[in-house]
């Protein structure tokens, strides 16, 4: 049995949306460090490439938390939103040297609300 496997449904869906955030983050927003002075389109076939990780990791997320997890395409889509929100800020200001704003707490605290509403019915 595997290790992925032998987690609920739940934190397999989690799990596979965090990793698959992070290849999503790094094709959006890597190439402006990684490849700042290259041709747009050799960022864009670059970041293709890394979206691809992106979808092998997000398709199964939301095959598994619609299927086997029983979450609603809706409370998919804002787990997904608080996620990449999650992962991006850490992301902006460690890898991008983004100054930290007080926004990011604001549109936090935006998603918090879209999680309860989203979830309070089930």
């Amino acid at each position: 049995m595997s290790t992925l496997s032998a987690l609920p449904f739940s934190l397999q869906t989690i799990g596979l949306l965090v990793a698959s955030n992070v290849f999503m983050t790094m094709a959006w927003y890597g190439h402006l460090k990684n490849l700042a002075t290259a041709p747009w389109y050799l960022a864009a076939l670059v970041s293709w490439g890394i979206a691809l990780a992106e979808y092998l990791l997000q398709v199964p997320a939301n095959r598994i938390g619609f299927r086997e997890a029983g979450f609603s395409v809706g409370q998919l889509k804002i787990m997904q939103e608080v996620i990449t929100l999650s992962v991006f800020v850490p992301f902006a200001v460690l890898y991008l040297k983004e100054p930290l704003k007080l926004d990011y707490l604001w549109a936090a605290l935006c998603m918090v609300g879209a999680v309860y509403f989203i979830f309070r019915n089930g």
